[in-house]
């Protein structure tokens, strides 16, 4: 299996880049995340790769970061979801924006990625829920030390994921740790 390519980009063409890897030209299929951070032609770069063997392709799909390419792989493993799906859900939301929408089962903003009907977007919610949890999605949109530090206690009290972000999502913004644990108590006890 190829898990990494590091070359010359040679060709962006969206959503496929070529990438130059000693005198080997390989195609890859990224999402437009990538896509729009990749450097300009003929510079270094450097793709974490999910390599998919079908009867009548092999195909290569590339990404920025590792976060990025488990999302595609959790994706991908849900039937009725294929590689081009997967691509289009990560080219319409980010991982942390994908993980907090399962995390809050918000199938409103899977929907909004061209591609995704209602149905998708509930198979989605229920199969991936609790395989892309907060270590990935709430903590990312954590804006501070302080609040990460709020939201594991609030899930080490027993907290669900939805509860603890919710709660998390009502702080003031500066709010120190004992503050903040005291003010989500109060939050989720109403």
């Amino acid at each position: 299996m190829i898990g990494k390519l590091t070359g010359t980009l040679d060709n962006k063409n969206p959503p496929e880049v070529i990438v130059d890897c000693n005198g080997v030209g390989y195609e890859v299929l990224v999402p437009m995340s990538t896509f729009y951070n990749l450097p300009e032609l003929g510079a270094k770069v450097s793709l974490l790769t999910h390599f998919v063997v079908r009867e009548d392709a092999q195909l290569l799909y590339g990404f920025a970061s590792a976060a990025e390419r488990e999302a595609f792989r959790q994706l991908i493993k849900i039937s009725g979801v294929g590689p081009r799906t997967a691509l289009s859900v990560l080219s319409g939301m980010s991982v942390s924006e994908l993980t907090q929408a399962i995390t809050l089962q918000e199938a409103g903003r899977l929907i909004k990625v061209p591609g995704i009907g209602k149905k998708t977007a509930e198979r989605l919610l229920l199969e991936l829920k609790g395989k892309m949890g907060p270590d990935i999605g709430v903590v990312a949109t954590v804006a501070s030390d302080a609040q990460a530090d709020i939201l594991q206690a609030l899930l080490a009290l027993g907290y669900s994921d939805k509860e603890a972000a919710l709660a998390l999502k009502a702080l003031p913004k500066d709010v120190g740790v004992s503050d903040g644990i005291k003010l989500a108590l109060k939050s989720l006890a109403r």
